[in-house]
């Protein structure tokens, strides 16, 4: 029986993650985080039946305690409840599926605690990946990617990697034998439009996504193609590869996840329809393969695979995120965060569409760097761009 903590287990992958629970009696949940579904949460409690449970807000946690009286479940909240959760001695792994940087010091802690981490909280390493991958090697910690683009590079490496059980076996023994990450993007629902065209997009536009179903602000990220930029500043720290080795290519068919070039110009890909449910089971079963129900990938149905360069100059925010990552330190933090307000503010209907890759770039100009920044530091320069922010475009956060 190996026993899961999740959080945000409300969202997009804490429920396909639950659904792999359902499927598989050898899980077990013994801790669940949320941040304000209640009524969610409770289904997912009468469900599982963990022994601990979190809500963001205390009045949330206060209506779960009341709705959940009859249960013998232990209710908590804020930051303190999270940390708790995070490090639940009963569980094994930590299926990090919350949204932010309100991940990062869960993460930390769950590490410091013994836990592997299933990891879909891709803020965590883009702030603080020089924190967490050592602190995961020192742990003997398994990093666990949940992304299905970081999955299909870690699957792709499996026959190139020691395959021990701390961070270090899952980053490429000898760096120096992959030539090239090829990291995929669908291109989103504005593939091949001009920045004119792009003028007038509303959030109900760009959360029609064409090939993935996610959350809100991913799904609107995938459309300014800000979550490949993250996903590039993450990989570089899952891989242990320099920035100038990873490229990214636009697949519209979304079957080829992404793929590795090695130095005698082989090419190793992983492929398989648009699920996130068979990254989220690899993770959780590592280095075991499970049966899983659904669509297979067909290729006589596809007949071609199509790949193109990304448009960095009408999608900015892909740019933006390659000099974030080159000038290191603080700067990752500061596209991350210029990126949340800035999308927050979109959804909201306060800045437009082409106003989220500008925010960034302003807010990346008005940062001074800092080199080595600890978690005090990344916490404090997300409050200045939310300053930043809020001062440029008129609107508190």
């Amino acid at each position: 029986m190996k026993k899961i903590a999740i959080l945000g287990s409300t969202g997009s992958i804490g429920t396909q993650t639950l659904e792999i629970v359902r499927e598989n009696p050898d899980l077990q949940v013994v801790a669940l985080a949320a941040g304000s579904s209640v009524d969610k949460m409770e289904e997912q409690i009468r469900e599982f039946h963990p022994a601990m449970a979190c809500m963001w807000g205390e009045e949330s946690a206060a209506q779960l305690r009341a709705r959940i009286r009859d249960l013998d479940v232990k209710v908590l909240s804020g930051m303190e409840g999270l940390l708790e959760t995070a490090i639940f001695p009963e569980s094994q792994v930590l299926v990090t599926a919350i949204v932010g940087m309100i991940g990062i010091r869960p993460t930390i802690a769950a590490i410091e605690a013994g836990k592997d981490i299933a990891l879909a909280n891709k803020e965590t390493l883009v702030t603080a990946g020089h924190i967490i991958m050592p602190l995961a090697e020192k742990r003997n910690v398994a990093i666990l990617p949940v992304d299905s683009e970081h999955s299909a590079i870690f699957q792709s490496l499996k026959g190139e990697r020691k395959t021990g059980s701390g961070s270090s076996g899952f980053i490429c023994e000898e760096s120096g034998k992959i030539e090239k990450i090829l990291l995929t993007a669908s291109g989103g629902p504005f593939r091949g439009k001009s920045r004119a065209d792009l003028e007038k997009i509303r959030p109900e536009d760009a959360l029609k996504h064409p090939n993935w179903t996610m959350g809100r602000k991913v799904t609107i990220d995938s459309s300014t193609l800000v979550n490949k930029g993250l996903e590039v500043m993450e990989a570089k720290w899952l891989f242990g590869v320099d920035l100038d080795r990873i490229q990214v290519v636009v697949h519209p068919q979304s079957i080829l996840h992404s793929a590795v070039q090695f130095v005698d110009g082989a090419i190793i890909a992983q492929l398989g329809t648009p699920d996130m449910k068979l990254p989220i089971q690899y993770a959780l079963f590592y280095p075991d393969r499970r049966p899983m129900a659904g669509k297979r990938a067909d290729l006589f149905e596809l007949g071609a695979l199509t790949f193109e360069k990304p448009d960095t100059d009408t999608f900015r925010g892909l740019a933006l995120a390659y000099e974030a990552c080159r000038k290191g330190g603080s700067m990752p933090t500061v596209y991350n965060a210029a990126n949340e307000m800035a999308v927050r503010l979109f959804l909201e209907h306060r800045i437009s569409y082409l106003e989220i890759a500008d925010l960034i770039g302003e807010a990346m100009d008005h940062h001074k760097v800092i080199v080595d920044p600890d978690v005090e530091e990344i916490l404090g320069t997300e409050a200045e761009v939310c300053e930043f922010i809020s001062g440029r475009t008129g609107h508190r956060l």
